[in-house]
């Protein structure tokens, strides 16, 4: 199905609507689609053509955001790629997607010493570069790939995962029919754009015709600072909800800001209620790279009647939860999620065992775990890869981690199983506390046993500076795990 390219067809409909704002300077539609068009024109000039990736390896900044509308000009794909990632990991995956061209910033050129393929640097050849007389497309196949995203990595591998146009502009559409969409909004972009989290914000604002304030990264000051100027919307994950709440402290938030989406797994229950009490309208949300983001959310009506669900599928995509068997669960019953709709991704680039294995009969098994309510709303319990199984019975670690994340002293948890001869795994917590504060292990064993049942409380704890996270947020418990069995 063809459709008109949106940034240009954004461009003729609303030319002067705000569309970008970076630090004190702005770029209405219509000049950000003027300046996607001399991008194109610049990869043109190195060779790309249609179906050849191009990889960016780059923070956030404005000429991220116009390679992504770039690349749509000329049929090509994006490959979006983690800048805290080494040079060899970096190298790794270019060796897989194979790209025609790499940009790079100045901070991350020297990760590419060694790369035998084009590299051109956005700060000191770009500008130089020469534009190429090319016709432009100004019609997208909904069915052709857009983006080639690697996924972060909390349990296995990296994997490249591949998202068409017509799964961007599902989603847009889907979080748009779910919260609304008005020229006046401004969505804070502080994720990654190398996260489809952060990548899918830039699709929202061009199909609906609305602002986006990038910043370079997460600072909890500058975040609330711009909340107070006029941002509208923001998404984020667990750990920098909490940083904005403690920088922010007993001051509630301003009522124009009318939703903060919030990914990166399951959010403990203290943060909820911490964020409500300062009239933070929260709405927690599903998705995974593999779904182009979200994949259900709250809706805003039950941001606190359904506080700690993820709510309802977004239209007009579909999920289950069944059992190991493949039969569907019952409300209340865990299991695996599996979704399916126009979200979710054809399959995996240069894959088909890991697409086949992930899709079964049109369904995404996720890996995922968690139940339903009887109003089918989802709750998400934890990945399947991180389930403890101990003396037979299945601990969520993410359930164990909200009660120690509700103690006073805590600032992070994370809770692993490891291997046990008597028990077959035994549930260990590594924790962060608060600055200034103290706390005895056996303290936090009390208070786990006086809120969970005793198989679920850890055997084990360790006080750690830090916890090892992705650049979008998410704890991962792998690592976690490695660093225990390793002492």
């Amino acid at each position: 199905m063809l459709v008109p390219e949106w940034l240009a067809w954004r461009a003729q409909t609303t030319p002067d609507r705000l569309a970008l704002v970076w630090r004190d300077r702005v770029w209405s539609f219509a000049s950000l689609a003027a300046a996607a068009d001399e991008a194109a024109r610049r990869l043109a000039g190195l060779g790309v053509r249609m179906g050849d990736r191009v990889a960016v390896v780059m923070a956030n900044r404005p000429e991220f955001v116009q390679l992504v509308h770039a690349v749509s000009r000329l049929g090509a794909i994006l490959v979006p790629l983690n800048v805290r990632l080494t040079g060899s990991e970096l190298r790794t995956l270019l060796d897989d997607a194979e790209p025609r061209v790499v940009v790079v910033d100045r901070a991350t050129c020297s990760l590419l010493d060694g790369w035998s393929g084009a590299v051109v640097e956005i700060d000191r050849e770009w500008s130089s570069l020469p534009t190429t007389t090319v016709e432009l497309r100004r019609a997208i196949d909904l069915a052709a790939v857009h983006t080639l995203v690697y996924t972060s990595g909390t349990t296995s591998r990296p994997k490249g995962v591949l998202l068409t146009y017509g799964n961007h502009w599902w989603s847009a559409l889907g979080s748009q029919l779910n919260i609304g969409a008005v020229p006046e909004d401004r969505w804070l972009l502080c994720l990654p754009l190398f996260h489809v989290g952060g990548l899918s914000i830039l699709f929202r604002s061009v199909i609906g015709g609305f602002a986006v304030e990038l910043h370079e990264r997460f600072d909890p000051a500058s975040v609330n600072r711009a909340i107070e100027e006029g941002t509208t919307l923001l998404s984020v994950v667990g750990t920098m909800l909490w940083r904005m709440l403690e920088e922010r402290g007993e001051r509630p938030y301003p009522r124009h800001l009318r939703a903060v989406l919030l990914g990166g797994g399951p959010a403990p229950r203290p943060l909820l209620e911490h964020a409500a009490a300062l009239g933070v309208p929260v709405l927690q949300t599903y998705g995974l790279t593999e779904t182009a983001s979200q994949l259900a959310t709250l809706a805003p009506e039950d941001a606190l009647r359904k506080l700690g669900s993820a709510g309802r599928p977004l239209y007009p995509n579909e999920l289950r939860v069944v059992r190991e068997d493949g039969s569907p669960a019952g409300p209340g019953e865990p299991g695996e999620i599996t979704v399916r709709g126009p979200v979710v991704t054809p399959g995996y680039w240069r894959r088909p065992d890991l697409t086949a294995r992930a899709l079964r009969d049109g369904w995404l098994w996720t890996g995922d775990l968690g139940y339903l309510d009887e109003d089918g709303y989802l709750t998400v319990l934890d990945r399947r890869d991180d389930l403890i199984v101990t003396g037979g019975e299945n601990v969520y670690p993410a359930e164990v981690e909200a009660v120690l994340l509700a103690h006073p002293a805590v600032a992070e948890a994370a809770v692993v199983g490891i291997p046990d001869v008597e028990w077959g795994q035994r549930v260990v917590a590594a924790v962060v506390l608060r600055p200034g504060a103290t706390v005895r292990a056996a303290d936090l064993a009390s208070w786990c046993r006086e809120r969970l049942a005793g198989y679920k409380v850890p055997r084990a704890f360790r006080f750690v500076s830090e916890l090892p996270r992705t650049e979008s947020g998410k704890v991962q418990r792998w690592a976690v795990r490695q660093a225990w069995n390793a002492e």
